[in-house]
């Protein structure tokens, strides 16, 4: 019983943090004057006693957190707090179904960036912030959550990337508790978020588009303010801003924070992911423009360049902005795109998919196999840099590269059962699970996800939810013998 009440207490605490940020929202409606003053004025009195009704009973309750309830609470907190989070969007457009509401409020919680809203452009300014203020905090809640919670709960996070990548971040060069490594997680996230609006300004955003654009960027959320997204703007220097951004925020976050206090790039230089995630990106930008220009989508190589490079690594990085209509470009250069958001972010970023360091150790796993094979005798480990890794990561990453695939298939399958074309029902559940936002056809960029059905936006807000948690703590909770604790 005193597992309920803890988990019962953290997430009334969560809540109540969640209507301090609608405050900002009706703050910003009052002082816009704009017509969401009301829903606000709503929302956050109910969100702040509905979190007070959870946290204040429970105040005597033990706060250590069992493995068991860790996973229930990043369940319950992932799934149930846009409960909260769609009241200032279901009071400000009471058109709008739960379904749809629920569906935007967990794009931007999870950094998806796919939405179902038409008119963004006309929205009122304190509903656009409530979208990207989601983003935001969302952006930074999966840092901690990579670095300081799935370590806990034994499924991933920092401590792979401890062991996993030699050189660049040891456990003597993060503070060595939970607190004093989210307050410098913080710092880092806040202070180059606030750098990234500086630059959209000076590129030609006003301010409020440069705030919500660099949380976007900074949180790989993808929202926008407009309904062509980037495309609004048709500015080289924003594109240029934005992707140099959503390069950095999907690198490990912890580099940042070891390069910033050190005042190094050394531990740029020593990260195999950042590196091989730059090179794949920057790699593949090359490519994919070469086959825009050869098959005359755009006259010359620099200008293909130019569009391939941004709304590939918006893409690649998982984030889901769009300057192009990239659903008509030839059919490779899509799909590529979205192959590489299923695995190109770093671990201990704000991306998704399979992050970088498990298809490193993915391919030498399979690379030592093919030796093994050759010479079944020899005795060898798996070494990335000079660090063996242990035999329990690997194992742990084949079991997540399987449910991953699984869950993809089983999810595409079921929209295909939905009455979706393959190709709309593929991209959706890529894009949706890798939380990387538009996908193709009936959901590429030139539209939204708005024409789908209730049981259709449930099937992409389900993936998005798996996505974003890694699936192991969601799936976790099927297993019969999690419950027999």
């Amino acid at each position: 019983m005193n597992v309920i009440f803890t988990i019962i207490h953290i997430f009334g605490l969560v809540t109540m943090g969640f209507s301090g940020l609608m405050l900002t929202c009706l703050i910003t409606a009052l002082f816009a004057a704009d017509p969401a003053v009301n829903a606000f004025l709503m929302s956050a009195p109910i969100t702040l006693l509905a979190g007070m009704a959870m946290f204040l009973p429970t105040l005597k309750t033990p706060k250590k957190v069992s493995r068991q309830a860790g996973f229930l609470l990043v369940s319950m907190t992932w799934s149930l707090i846009p409960v909260f989070c769609t009241l200032p969007l279901l009071f400000y457009m009471p058109q709008l179904s739960f379904v749809d509401a629920y569906f935007e409020v967990v794009s931007g919680l999870t950094t998806t960036g796919a939405t179902v809203l038409s008119g963004i452009d006309n929205l009122p300014m304190s509903i656009n912030l409530w979208r990207h203020e989601l983003n935001w905090i969302a952006g930074m809640g999966i840092i901690i959550f990579a670095v300081a919670i799935l370590p806990i709960l034994g499924i991933g996070g920092m401590q792979l990337y401890i062991a996993e990548t030699p050189g660049s971040v040891k456990e003597s060069d993060l503070p060595p508790r939970i607190a004093q490594t989210a307050k410098a997680l913080w710092m880092v996230y806040a202070g180059i978020s606030l750098v990234c609006i500086l630059a959209l300004k000076l590129a030609g955003m006003n301010w409020f588009d440069a705030i919500c654009h660099a949380f976007a960027a900074m949180s790989l959320g993808g929202f926008s303010t407009h309904d062509s997204s980037v495309g609004y703007f048709n500015s080289l220097p924003i594109e240029i801003v934005l992707t140099v951004f959503q390069l950095i925020a999907a690198i490990n976050f912890a580099s940042h924070f070891i390069a910033l206090r050190k005042r190094s790039f050394k531990p740029y230089i020593y990260d195999m992911e950042a590196k091989a995630f730059l090179l794949l990106v920057l790699s593949s930008c090359v490519l994919t423009a070469s086959v825009l220009w050869r098959s005359g989508t755009y006259p010359d190589f620099l200008t293909a360049l130019r569009h391939a490079t941004f709304n590939l690594v918006t893409i690649a990085t998982d984030c889901g902005f769009a300057s192009q209509d990239f659903n008509q470009w030839p059919i490779f250069v899509p799909m590529w795109m979205l192959f590489l958001s299923c695995l190109s972010a770093s671990s201990g970023s704000t991306g998704g998919g399979i992050r970088m360091i498990r298809t490193i150790i993915l391919m030498k796993q399979a690379r030592m196999e093919l030796f093994k094979f050759i010479h079944p005798a020899a005795i060898r480990s798996l070494r990335i840099g000079d660090t063996v890794i242990n035999h329990n990561i690997v194992t742990s990453v084949m079991g997540f590269i399987f449910l991953y695939f699984i869950s993809i298939v089983i999810l595409v399958f079921t929209l295909l059962f939905s009455g979706m074309d393959f190709i709309s029902a593929f991209s959706a559940i890529i894009s949706c699970f890798n939380n990387a936002g538009p996908g193709l056809n009936q959901v590429g960029p030139a539209g939204n996800y708005a024409s789908l059905s209730d049981f259709q936006t449930s099937v992409c807000t389900f993936a998005m939810l798996l996505g974003r948690v890694q699936i192991f703590s969601i799936v976790i909770l099927f297993v019969p013998e999690f419950w027999r604790k």
